[in-house]
């Protein structure tokens, strides 16, 4: 809700794509892994939490498996991939758990259901329970609570741009967010644990008809009605075609077809892509997440610093084609140009600041050409403003040129503008040129 009514539902769709694969494929993977035992009937004691705990097990117990299991996990896999041939009004999944549970109830087959490894399924509305608050569990639980909205988040705005893509809607990013959250809030009063919009079940809401919310409403009421009518029955369902039905779901997740192009790509993506994905295999989603935003932010930081770049320009060291090239001026003698381009942002200042230091001899005026600089950050100003006091130290005048107008506000901002001076900022070379002569003039006739 927080990150709705802040108008963050913008600014998360800016996830980078490869962390997205990396723990979609990751959660995928875990999922299917936890399937496992269900799939293959494995007659085992209590799954390990960790990946490869999991495996070790299921090796160890590989000769339990149970084949009636097999047969009709494989079927429930059929039935919800093929069904859709059929007929699209009935989810292939539901085929797929009615056939199973007849099966299963009418020739006695020996395998788990819900209700032999559960019980029985509560068939009354719970009652709501507050909890008592507790700042020390506030404290433990902020930093899952805080990653579980963001990755609910990022799925639920997903869905909708799916959505979106698929009957050219155009959804409320912020309202999506705000509806999640009180959602969550009311589930977990009454038992339940955080949901998130799916993308499989939302693609499948809009293949059968659905449009607007009112779809979703339906189907929580469709879910309801079960559970207080239907309940006794729903202990029928076997455990082996719920893990059919899931391993599905976690194919249709892993989005491999994305892992494999996104690894095709730069390195920088692939080492965002890998580092998410095992990190929540065989870490923690967690850490997962919060690793991969800080890689995937860094290599920004050094794809930026690579474009970003400073040159210095004389008479003769340009050979840009256009109509405002260097080469096309005759620069005045005292006078050196340098020419930055990119954003000038606290991973690319150091360069700003390097390039300075190539002046052996400070001329008697330096025009800076920032016409291709987008951007200027707290870093890039403290730098331009150290590269201006260092020149007026050594008697040298500065002259900024091409300043674009949201970089001029900054300069307002810090107050620098002023330190330059509203006279020696310029809008392009031409009446950078022009100032320079006068200053030329002015320096010659103390002089």
């Amino acid at each position: 809700m927080g990150m709705g009514f802040a108008r963050m539902g913008s600014v998360i769709k800016f996830i980078p794509h490869p962390l997205n694969v990396g723990f979609t494929s990751g959660i995928a993977l875990i999922i299917f892994s936890s399937q496992v035992k269900d799939f293959f009937g494995l007659e085992m004691g209590n799954l390990p939490a960790d990946f490869v705990g999991k495996w070790k097990e299921y090796f160890l117990n590989s000769g339990t498996v149970n084949f009636f299991s097999i047969g009709i996990a494989g079927g429930t896999v059929l039935i919800s991939v093929f069904f859709s041939k059929i007929t699209h009004r009935i989810p292939g999944s539901l085929a797929a758990i009615l056939v199973s549970t007849f099966a299963v109830h009418f020739f006695q087959i020996n395998v788990e259901t819900i209700g032999s490894k559960f019980g029985a399924i509560p068939s009354s509305f719970p009652l709501p329970d507050f909890p008592p608050f507790d700042f020390g569990t506030i404290k433990k639980l902020i930093q899952p609570a805080f990653t579980i909205a963001l990755l609910g988040g990022i799925e639920s705005l997903l869905s909708a741009v799916v959505s979106d893509g698929m009957i050219g809607g155009n959804h409320k990013s912020n309202m999506e967010l705000t509806g999640q959250g009180m959602a969550n809030i009311a589930s977990s009063l009454f038992g339940g644990i955080p949901v998130t919009g799916a993308i499989a079940r939302t693609a499948t809401n809009v293949k059968n008809g659905g449009r607007t919310p009112v779809s979703g409403i339906i189907h929580s009421l469709t879910l309801l009605v079960i559970m207080l009518v239907a309940a006794k029955w729903a202990t029928l369902i076997p455990l082996s075609c719920l893990a059919g039905i899931l391993a599905v779901v976690a194919y249709n997740m892993s989005e491999w077809r994305s892992f494999v192009s996104v690894i095709k790509t730069s390195k920088s993506d692939a080492a965002v892509l890998l580092t998410t994905f095992f990190l929540t295999v065989f870490v923690d989603l967690t850490v997962a997440i919060e690793i991969g935003m800080v890689l995937a932010v860094f290599l920004f930081m050094h794809r930026m610093t690579q474009i970003s770049n400073v040159n210095v320009i004389t008479n003769s060291l340009s050979e840009e084609e256009d109509e405002k090239a260097i080469s096309k001026y005759v620069i005045p003698k005292g006078v050196e140009v340098f020419e930055v381009t990119g954003p000038m942002f606290f991973g690319a200042a150091y360069k700003f600041k390097e390039s300075m230091k190539l002046l052996e001899n400070p001329p008697e005026i330096l025009i800076i050409r920032m016409r291709f600089v987008p951007v200027i950050d707290a870093t890039g100003l403290h730098t331009l403003e150290e590269v201006y006091k260092q020149a007026k130290s050594q008697g040298t005048k500065m002259i900024l040129s091409g300043v674009q107008r949201g970089i001029i506000l900054e300069l307002e901002k810090s107050g620098l503008l002023f330190q330059i001076g509203k006279e020696n900022v310029c809008p392009d070379i031409d009446h950078a040129l022009q100032r320079s002569d006068v200053v030329l003039k002015t320096l010659h006739k103390i002089s």
